[in-house]
């Protein structure tokens, strides 16, 4: 299994995805302090946190956060997991924390439902340019 660096935390993503993949270069753009690495869930590594946790990823099959201290957030969760750590003003999404689970996961269940059909999908995942591949593992 990774032993990722204690102040860095995971992100998995779905690397077909062309959401998944703008907001993974989104994150990177504004994470200033440096704290995420990433990898699609398709990768070897993907695939172990996957089965580790023993997910079904058809029903969490887009966005993941994992950090060897905290374990796996997943979903709406995740999402606003990585938003407060960004800094200003992506940091004051994570206000809607407060709201139960099961509601913040029901639209994001619907975003990641219809994701390739408003956004498309590419159909290898995507390949880091050199500058950025030292934030991707595999």
């Amino acid at each position: 299994m990774l032993q990722l660096p204690k102040d860095k935390s995971l992100i998995l993503f779905d690397g077909v995805c062309n959401l998944c993949n703008t907001s993974v270069l989104y994150v990177i753009k504004h994470d200033a302090n440096n704290r995420f690495l990433f990898a699609p869930l398709q990768s070897n590594i993907g695939q172990q946190i996957i089965a580790k946790y023993n997910l079904d990823t058809s029903k969490t099959d887009s966005i993941l956060l994992y950090s060897a201290d905290k374990g796996l957030k997943v979903k709406s969760t995740a999402a606003l997991y990585i938003a407060k750590r960004l800094g200003l003003p992506n940091n004051l999404l994570s206000v809607f924390l407060i709201v139960p689970a099961f509601i913040r996961n029901w639209v994001y269940d619907f975003i990641a439902k219809n994701r390739y059909k408003w956004y498309g999908k590419k159909d290898n995942c995507m390949i880091p340019t050199p500058e950025l591949k030292s934030k991707f593992i595999d």
